[in-house]
């Protein structure tokens, strides 16, 4: 009998991949969501992918909204991932700055790892992300739902207690230039 392919479902903090791969991209690297997600998925099945962002501010800048909705287009075009958007919040700095959080895109991601756990929809999780925060979330899934979680990380945003808190961890960067090396 043919031992059945463990189900894998991945969760992308948009902001933090984002700003991890210009960094990259700067350094000439060639990025490939879709090819990373292969890579870490291997042999095993794909389930979905969320990817969990913010549409940027038109009147704040036209040029990077437009790109940016350019790349979430292309994202959904790529079977199993969901954009997942959340919302801006708009700071005013006292020096007149202005900056942008994502709201709510923690809260999302921490809802559809439990959601997916309850209803047995994966058997591993893939959180791509350097946010500690997820750590009693991940707790939870490993202990109460025995699932198997891994944590995607770039070594400049990566929280050590965060990769320790799961049952494995794959740095992105390694992954990112193995990926290079092979076109």
């Amino acid at each position: 009998m043919e031992k059945k392919k463990e189900r894998v479902a991945i969760f992308i903090d948009g902001r933090n991949f984002y700003h991890s791969t210009k960094r990259l991209e700067r350094k000439g690297f060639e990025i490939s969501l879709e090819k990373l997600v292969s890579d870490l998925v291997g042999s095993r099945e794909l389930v979905t992918v969320y990817y969990y962002n913010a549409l940027l501010d038109k009147e704040y800048d036209l040029r990077r909204y437009e790109e940016h909705n350019k790349y979430l287009d292309s994202l959904r075009k790529i079977p199993k991932f969901k954009v997942v958007l959340c919302d801006w919040r708009k700071i005013i700095e006292k020096n007149g700055n202005v900056r942008y959080d994502i709201k709510g895109d923690d809260v999302y991601l921490a809802h559809d790892l439990l959601i997916g756990a309850f209803d047995n929809l994966y058997d591993i999780a893939i959180i791509i992300s350097g946010d500690a925060d997820f750590i009693p979330v991940i707790n939870t899934l490993r202990k109460r739902f025995k699932k198997k979680v891994g944590n995607g990380f770039f070594r400049r945003t990566s929280s050590y207690k965060l990769r320790k808190a799961c049952n494995f961890s794959a740095n992105l960067n390694k992954i990112i230039i193995k990926l290079n090396q092979k076109e």
